[in-house]
């Protein structure tokens, strides 16, 4: 309003302060029909707005960092949630708080019960190496080679609907049974492109050495004359630092390297196979050999 008294327009007014020129209409006109009045906040609807005490602060934080009580882990509550912390505060007569409350407290505080994150470092002495290896894989890959990795799922229900599922049609989504045919367990080796995203899965009775060397003769025959650089874990069947990959017609593959990451980065992707694959199993694609 200073700035119209002093003969601006409303564009000049709104490049001056940073706001929209709608809002700068708005406060004129509210002047202009009520004098300074006008320019006071008009009565907002909802409750009135209440601020946590300190005191109520500290309770949402010491509930928060107390596991759930007996009575809800004996109902497979492992962890507090927004709702369910105000809904047992109130109902324990603590503290009336709303969800709202308790996760700006969160917020705050950098608070998130629903997420883990491990704690415990490798003590390999080789462990920047590696680090370096995979990462300079991924990033840089060699030119004219393929970057796989590899990853193991063991115990996954092999599980097969009754009946085929029905394909997508217009206006209708696919079907299928309520009910499945189970084939007890699978083990589920996959290796994923890095750069293309291309899956080679396999599923076998067991996840042995001889399993993962198997799976590698497999992954090297689907790149023919590619060199293939292969990212996988040490605890991988117990297979050895380097064994000896033979190609699809039985000559050595010694193009092909392996790269231990010893849980660094493989896992993520490794997840992403497993839930590739698993949905495929799940879906009912899966037969029994």
């Amino acid at each position: 309003m200073l700035l119209a008294a002093d003969g601006l327009i409303g564009p000049q007014i709104a490049e001056r302060t940073g706001c929209a020129e709608p809002t700068v209409i708005k406060w004129r006109r509210q002047h202009a029909e009520s004098g300074l009045a006008g320019l006071e906040d008009a009565p907002r609807g909802g409750g009135p707005v209440t601020v946590l005490t300190e005191e109520a602060v500290c309770q949402i934080l010491a509930a928060t960092l107390t596991p759930p009580p007996e009575s809800l882990q004996a109902q497979a509550i492992t962890h507090w949630s927004s709702r369910r912390l105000a809904d047992w505060l109130r109902r324990s007569g603590q503290l009336p708080v709303s969800h709202d409350s308790v996760i700006r407290v969160w917020h705050r505080f950098c608070l998130a019960p629903h997420r883990t994150q491990g704690f415990k470092f490798s003590t390999d002495p080789e462990l920047d190496t590696r680090v370096k290896d995979v990462v300079g894989l991924y990033l840089h890959p060699p030119d004219n080679a393929v970057v796989l990795c590899v990853d193991k799922k063991s115990q996954c229900q092999a599980l097969e609907r009754t009946q085929p599922i029905l394909p997508l049609r217009p206006g209708i989504p696919e079907r299928h049974t309520h009910d499945y045919a189970r084939h007890g367990v699978t083990c589920l080796f996959a290796a994923l492109n890095a750069a293309t995203g291309q899956v080679t899965d396999a599923c076998y009775p067991r996840h042995r050495h001889q399993e993962f060397l198997k799976f590698l003769k497999k992954t090297a025959a689907a790149y023919p004359g590619t060199p293939l650089h292969i990212v996988r874990q040490l605890c991988h069947a117990q297979a050895p630092g380097r064994p000896q990959v033979a190609g699809p017609a039985g000559e050595p593959a010694d193009h092909s390297a392996l790269h231990a990451n010893q849980l660094l980065l493989a896992q993520p992707r490794g997840m992403l196979l497993s839930v590739i694959t698993r949905q495929a199993i799940r879906r009912g694609s899966w037969r029994p050999s």
